[in-house]
């Protein structure tokens, strides 16, 4: 490709004195979406984009190619309730995972939620579905377009009838039921005017709602009420009834605030007693009451790779914690369950552990935490949620995939230790042979980081080929094995995927997580510059034919990857990112990641956020990468505005002749889209790079 001629940007004389630093914001008027010049500015960079990368060679084959892969679809684990079983499952040819129920001794399936049949155009997702505890009433919440704003509607399960909804403001947050169905906790944000102007997606708020009443004027406020505009609060109710838990964590912080109160005490479910099980602690914890009464605790407390305590739940101080799974030197505690069914000799709990980005189950007596055995594993994956029956039993099941196996669903026997298939994705794929080997190599500062290099068996033997370079490196996010149609289509074309464990990630627990962020996120590039440099070293590729990929997070990372080590670079990928650190927190959800950044509010903070600010550290005359911007116009997570930016500022300021381009999609948002709207996406990405990085599709 020839540089190609750039749609014109205006560049303002936007310099602002901010903690003794003059920063310049020449194309700050391209935050404005609604604005005209930003519409035309957008309309000339989808056609220079079409124009480049429609004709790109291979694009037909791959799309098709893509669709057969993804034709695999997928299963979820099963949620049992009233000895209903509810799962979700995408079939091939289907755009959205679809929720079903079966009933009670009816292997017949039913469908509940099928988002294609909500809005056959496929903007439409389900963001979260829980039943009651009988498995008579589904809460559910859907969102239009990508905003993610989750509207909660409650379902008659044996009709399908809604019987409630719409309820507005319900974006993450939990619903917890009550016994009988008849009402449940939920986290609501407080109506646009009730709070300031720009402060709209926070200030929620933790309500008890009585199915059949009014929302708006009947929920009673529970908790919330004085607290940080940016918390965000979760919400359990234990099987019996009894015990209320409230969480509430500062925007993603990794600590929580943790109360507990006993609902048969005075003030009932209105006016719960709740008696704090931490505050103030620099720690996550989760509390769980199970049917033996314990109050089980999850908690990285004294313990950043994670441990399972006990205790009294209406005694819950800390001195009263009695450990029952320590900390593992080596591997960080993911997730448990108990099984503690009449059939069983002894009760028994299951640990699932993340050794180095892959995960693993382990067997112990529930009484004591004694190990006494393991899960066996169909190979090198990772797992779902561990999944129980409520009333208790022998058996156990859980989510799994790898690199080549499509998620399904495995079921374990406590009474014999076997693992069988209990669902498989229910397409059939024809899939290349791969490798999968995961080298360790040495950061900048002789950190060891792991990294996974998937390639065609002998590979390594045939040469330098052209590489993507995935990572993430934030927010506590661990990358671990999975199936992944765009890595086995690039690996199948004779091309190499490798994807870092970088420092701010949850592979090695919260110190690793903790190493990333703040004024150490530095570490994280270094990691991912340190990655690139051991795969040419060992053969792997060359700079020329190297390309990186990431998104969100990780479009943070790729985007202070180009411009602090352009060459080392061919091209870049960079989706949904972060890059004007100076301003992120005007936008989306930016104040709720003051924990993991830094807030330019604060002299030191702002500090670190300047130095490697993506958008601040453009320099004119650079020969940079070619560059692929993809944004979603209803992100409401991360603003386009970033990429609008960046954007500008490469086209104005490079040297070379590798194109940068932008890409703009509308009814979609941050995270989840249907299929179709992915393999476009795929064939636009993965066809960009091959053209760069010599991959002939």
């Amino acid at each position: 490709m020839s540089r190609p001629p750039y749609p014109p940007a205006q560049r303002q004389d936007i310099v602002e004195d901010i903690h003794g630093h003059r920063v310049a914001d020449p194309y700050r008027w391209l935050e404005d979406r609604g604005d005209a010049a930003t519409e035309e500015w957008l309309a000339a960079q989808d056609e220079l984009f079409h124009s480049i990368v429609d004709g790109l060679p291979g694009r037909d084959g791959l799309r098709e190619r893509l669709t057969e892969l993804l034709g695999a679809g997928s299963v979820g684990s099963p949620v049992w309730r009233g000895g209903r079983r509810f799962f979700t499952r995408r079939a091939a040819g289907q755009e959205h995972p679809v929720l079903y129920t079966v009933e009670p001794g009816d292997d017949a399936e039913r469908v509940l939620i099928d988002p294609m049949e909500l809005d056959p155009e496929g903007t439409t997702t389900l963001d979260l579905w829980q039943p009651d505890k009988e498995g008579r009433l589904l809460a559910y919440k859907i969102s239009k377009g990508g905003d993610e704003e989750s509207v909660l509607y409650v379902m008659d399960v044996a009709t399908g009838e809604r019987v409630e909804g719409p309820i507005d403001r319900c974006r993450y947050g939990s619903v917890a039921w009550l016994p009988g169905g008849e009402a449940f906790y939920y986290v609501r944000r407080l109506p646009p005017e009730a709070v300031p102007d720009g402060e709209e997606q926070y200030h929620r708020r933790v309500y008890l709602h009585r199915v059949g009443t009014d929302p708006e004027t009947d929920d009673v406020l529970i908790f919330g009420e004085g607290r940080e505009k940016t918390t965000y609060y979760g919400a359990g109710v234990s099987r019996d009834g009894r015990w209320l838990t409230i969480s509430a964590s500062e925007g993603t912080a990794p600590r929580n605030d943790l109360w507990i109160a006993d609902l048969t005490a005075p003030g009932g479910l209105e006016r719960p007693a709740l008696r704090p099980v931490q505050e103030g602690v620099d720690a996550e914890t989760s509390l769980h009451v199970g049917r033996d009464g314990r109050a089980y605790l999850f908690t990285d407390r004294d313990a950043p790779r994670s441990r399972l305590c006990v205790t009294d739940p209406a005694d819950p101080a800390y001195e009263n914690w009695r450990e029952l799974i320590p900390q593992d030197d080596t591997a960080v505690l993911t997730d448990y369950a108990i099984l503690d069914g009449s059939e069983l000799e002894r009760p028994v709990l299951l640990a699932a552990w993340r050794r180095h980005a892959v995960n693993e189950i382990t067997v112990h007596d529930l009484a004591t935490g004694e190990r006494t055995g393991t899960v066996p594993m169909p190979g090198l994956g990772t797992i779902g949620g561990i999944v129980e029956r409520p009333e208790g039993g022998h058996e156990a099941w859980f989510a799994y995939t790898d690199n080549v196996t499509p998620t399904g669903v495995l079921r374990y026997d406590a009474r014999t230790g076997e693992v069988d298939v209990w669902a498989s994705a229910p397409g059939t794929v024809e899939l290349p042979e791969i490798e999968s080997r995961q080298v360790t190599y040495a950061s900048l500062d002789g950190t060891e980081v792991r990294m996974l290099v998937i390639s065609r068996p002998g590979a390594a033997a045939e040469g330098p080929k052209p590489t993507i370079l995935y990572g993430y490196g934030g927010f506590n996010i661990s990358l671990t094995p999975a199936y992944s149609a765009s890595i086995l289509a690039w690996v199948e074309a004779g091309g190499v995927y490798a994807i870092a464990n970088l420092r701010g990630g949850s592979e090695e627990g919260e110190e690793w997580h903790r190493a990333g962020m703040r004024d150490r996120k530095q570490n994280v590039f270094d990691d991912f510059h340190a990655a690139a440099e051991k795969l040419i070293a060992d053969g792997v590729t060359t700079s020329d034919r190297l390309a990186i990929s990431g998104g969100s997070n990780g479009g943070l990372l790729v985007g202070a990857a180009l411009t602090q080590r352009p060459d080392l670079y061919r091209a870049v990928v960079c989706s949904a990112p972060l890059l004007d650190m100076v301003r992120y927190e005007r936008f989306g959800l930016g104040r709720t990641w003051n924990d993991e950044y830094g807030t330019a509010d604060d002299p030191e903070e702002f500090g670190w956020l300047l130095s490697y600010s993506p958008y601040h550290h453009v320099r004119k005359g650079v020969p940079y990468p070619a560059t692929l911007f993809t944004i979603f116009d209803s992100d409401t997570r991360v603003d386009p505005m970033h990429a609008r930016k960046m954007c500008a500022a490469l086209q104005h300021a490079t040297s070379g002749d590798a194109p940068i381009l932008l890409r703009n999609e509308s009814e979609v948002g941050h995270d989840a889209r249907s299929v179709s709207r992915s393999v476009g996406l795929m064939t636009d990405t993965l066809s960009f790079l091959a053209s760069q990085t010599g991959l002939d599709l």
